[in-house]
């Protein structure tokens, strides 16, 4: 319980002292209009009150990841607890401060082409086809698996019909102006989504359930015997550090007003998503009875973390918990796949210059991107899952070297960014080369060349930031 307690006052003091520091580095400024203001058009950029800003972003970059990854993640055991908070705090923050803000600061450009404005054309191009996949990718999974928690709630009801379902309405609002739809209802599931967690959160403490403490089980508690690095850093991604959230934060930062809103609204947001992420993984710990237990009862359910986050609602908040948790797993994962495909839109308008005013060239990019999007839910959908993890933390480390090289630019101390960008290119490489959906190859082999990644990736840039020091004192 006190290592709980004590990670939840951490992320807060994180986001008070760090956030600032974040902030500070920037050089965030009310002095700069933004671009909710100098483009504003009525269908994305449109300025809206930063309370509603931060309910819609958060709403956004969560979906099912803090909840679902934090349950898969908890099978590792505390340990869970020390990534999530050292992974919001010192990578997840600084990814989504600095991807928003970078947005804001280049007319709320898709981050494809942020990230080309810093690290080269070549990047540029790889990042407009690598997002464009992830997000569709994110649709499909936050597409999948609502409907198949829905068809369990009502059986009558097949799931390809639920699928049916959440396409249309993934038409509609990736089509119609922010402000008429995602502007309106989705400040209300945001809250509802932050009222289960406080909920959660309150009835474990309260209810005085055994929480794993840190210094007692700080070892690798999976059942199955699989390997806390690099698997947990992949599985936790959302309440931790996620791609995910880049893709998002272009969306706001068309709606905010002064850049001041930045640190709330975007590193605020993944602090949120972190205090979520810790209460789910101090809840699947605790409520089965310790780590085993939860490995047990997810095993007995073909790991449907679903079925995990309804047991645990109803039993612990009632029938309030029980309708809370259908907005948490089927709402929630709903709002984030359609503003996925919104973006999907988005980011290829903009590599291509086409505008996005009139319905007609909407419909012009988003129809093919359904299409596509539901040929692959006819893919399993553990297999989609695993590719959206990795890729999903691979774009968060592209992002986070393009933010280190922006501090370059700017001539500011880059390691804030740097440090977690050099980690995750660790992680990433380690990952993709031992994991099933990779090349399957062993520890002894993925660890040392994930390593020498690493090493390989801040020795380049180390080189390419003297060279860009050297060209703008040479500018001077």
């Amino acid at each position: 319980m006190i290592s709980f307690i004590v990670c939840a006052i951490a992320l807060v003091v994180g986001y008070i002292i760090y956030g600032k520091v974040v902030e500070k580095v920037f050089g965030a400024s009310d002095s700069i209009e933004t671009p909710a203001i100098r483009l504003e058009d009525g269908v994305d950029f449109v300025p809206m009150p930063e309370w509603k800003i931060f309910l819609i972003q958060f709403l956004n970059i969560a979906g099912l990841g803090p909840i679902f990854g934090a349950i898969a993640g908890a099978m590792w055991g505390p340990a869970a607890f020390l990534w999530i908070v050292f992974g919001c705090i010192f990578a997840g923050g600084v990814h989504d401060y600095f991807s928003g803000m970078l947005s804001v600061r280049h007319d709320g450009a898709s981050i494809p082409e942020v990230v080309g404005m810093y690290l080269g054309n070549g990047f540029k191009q790889f990042m407009r086809v690598f997002s464009v996949v992830l997000l569709v990718l994110t649709g499909v999974v936050f597409v999948s698996g609502p409907a198949g928690i829905l068809n369990g709630l009502i059986p009558s009801v097949s799931t390809q019909t639920f699928l049916y379902i959440i396409f249309a309405y993934y038409v509609i609002a990736t089509l119609v102006p922010i402000d008429k739809l995602i502007g309106k209802i989705y400040p209300l599931f945001g809250i509802c989504l932050l009222i289960m967690c406080f909920g959660v959160g309150g009835a474990i403490i309260l209810g005085g359930y055994d929480i794993p403490e840190i210094p007692t089980h700080l070892y690798n508690m999976h059942a199955k015997g699989l390997p806390l690095y690099p698997m947990l850093f992949i599985t936790i991604a959302c309440g931790a550090i996620s791609g995910f959230h880049s893709t998002q934060s272009p969306l706001m930062a068309r709606c905010i007003t002064k850049e001041s809103q930045g640190k709330r609204v975007f590193y605020g947001a993944m602090i949120a998503e972190g205090i979520i992420a810790l209460v789910w993984a101090a809840a699947s710990m605790s409520f089965f009875g310790g780590v085993e237990g939860l490995a047990k009862f997810m095993a007995e359910n073909n790991s449907n973390a679903g079925i995990v986050v309804n047991t645990i609602t109803n039993s612990l908040l009632g029938k309030i918990g029980g309708t809370l948790a259908v907005i948490g797993v089927v709402a929630c994962p709903i709002s984030s796949g359609d503003t996925a495909f919104r973006s999907a839109r988005l980011t290829i308008a903009d590599s291509i210059k086409f505008n996005q005013g009139s319905i007609r060239n909407r419909l012009a990019i988003s129809i093919p991107l359904f299409i596509v999007g539901f040929i692959l839910t006819r893919i399993n959908f553990d297999i989609v899952w695993r590719y959206f993890g990795w890729s999903n933390q691979t774009l968060a480390t592209i992002v986070l070297w393009t933010s280190a090289m922006y501090l370059v630019h700017t001539k500011k101390s880059h390691w804030m960014a740097t440090i977690p960008a050099t980690f995750m290119t660790a992680v990433c490489t380690t990952y993709i080369l031992i994991a099933p959906e990779g090349f399957k190859l062993s520890m002894s082999i993925g660890l040392p060349v994930g390593i020498v990644a690493a090493v390989a990736a801040i020795t380049g840039f180390l080189a390419a930031a003297k060279k860009v020091t050297s060209e703008v004192a040479a500018e001077v």
